[in-house]
């Protein structure tokens, strides 16, 4: 990348009420907490919940978020959905909205799909949206998908739609499929993102963009800093800092322990709540994480400033 700073984001995760509807009010609050620590927002990815919600519920999120005054620059919303027209509405959205671009998984219900079937669903959904301010970063998720985006699909898609299909995130947790991507495509303007900030470091010593990161949920400063410093010569140092940290939410369901803490040190009990079929943590596996977490230091300075509700 040309840049010497590295670029954060967060899927940011989803508050529900007592009925399970989405709590726009602390959702904007999250968010306006991770943006002060220079964080972007991925909202409605994996670790937002964002297939147990509806094209409905997502499209009044991003609608209230942006009127809240945060910048739409600063917003990338995942879309993608197993329907082209659910996936083609919400990304309609997200363009006009003015959001920097959407992240955008593949089909995932159908396994075993050939790359000619990826490249007619989303040539299908960028010829519907039919909008040259359009940026998709792809998202490489196969642990959870099973559908893996080939590097030869990439290819494809970035010589048929040039400037529109923007980068990637890479949730794979494969270092040689990273570095193949960066390899590969670093010099066509395509970005490409860790999706842990465990690989942060290697990503942008290799040339990539940054990390949209699960763990910038609680952790966004010291992710940041490290993007922002990944050229000193602490940075290993940081790098082995912020795999402490990951690896003791990792020792959870990570959707779950992540709103433990953030209930914890926001000191709203509501902020536990998932949707099924995700339950939260039990009581005693709570108190475990937060018990290790502050035997790190670890905080999560100005969240109970921003708490709503």
């Amino acid at each position: 990348m040309s840049s010497t700073s590295g670029d954060v984001w967060s899927p940011v995760i989803t508050p529900f009420q007592t009925d399970l509807a989405p709590d726009s009010a602390r959702f904007v609050a999250h968010c306006q907490w991770l943006a002060s620590n220079g964080v972007g927002l991925a909202i409605f990815g994996t670790n937002s919940e964002a297939n147990s919600m509806s094209v409905g519920e997502k499209q009044t999120l991003l609608k209230t978020l942006v009127d809240s005054g945060v910048d739409p620059a600063r917003i990338m919303p995942g879309t993608g959905a197993c329907s082209i027209e659910d996936c083609v509405s919400l990304t309609q959205e997200a363009v006009a909205a003015g959001c920097a671009g959407v992240l955008m998984l593949p089909p995932f219900y159908y396994k075993g799909v050939s790359d000619e079937g990826l490249f007619r669903y989303f040539s299908e959904v960028i010829n519907r949206v039919n909008d040259s301010r359009l940026r998709v970063y792809l998202y490489h998720i196969p642990p959870v998908t099973q559908v893996p985006l080939s590097l030869e699909l990439i290819e494809r898609l970035c010589a048929t739609f040039p400037g529109i299909i923007a980068g990637i995130k890479d949730s794979g947790g494969d270092w040689a499929y990273t570095q193949a991507l960066v390899e590969r495509f670093s010099s066509q303007d395509f970005a490409v993102y860790a999706g842990s900030e465990r690989f942060l470091l290697d990503t942008l010593r290799a040339g990539g963009a940054g990390c949209i990161s699960a763990t910038a949920n609680v952790n966004p400063l010291a992710i940041v800093e490290l993007a922002q410093q990944w050229q000193t010569s602490d940075a290993d140092e940081r790098q082995q800092k912020l795999n402490v940290i990951r690896d003791l939410f990792e020792q959870y369901p990570l959707i779950p322990a992540m709103k433990a803490a953030t209930s914890h040190f926001s000191d709203v009990d509501a902020w536990q709540r998932v949707r099924p079929p995700l339950v939260e943590l039990e009581d005693a596996k709570a108190a475990e994480l937060i018990s290790s977490l502050k035997a790190k230091g670890f905080q999560m300075t100005g969240l109970s400033e921003a708490k709503h509700g």
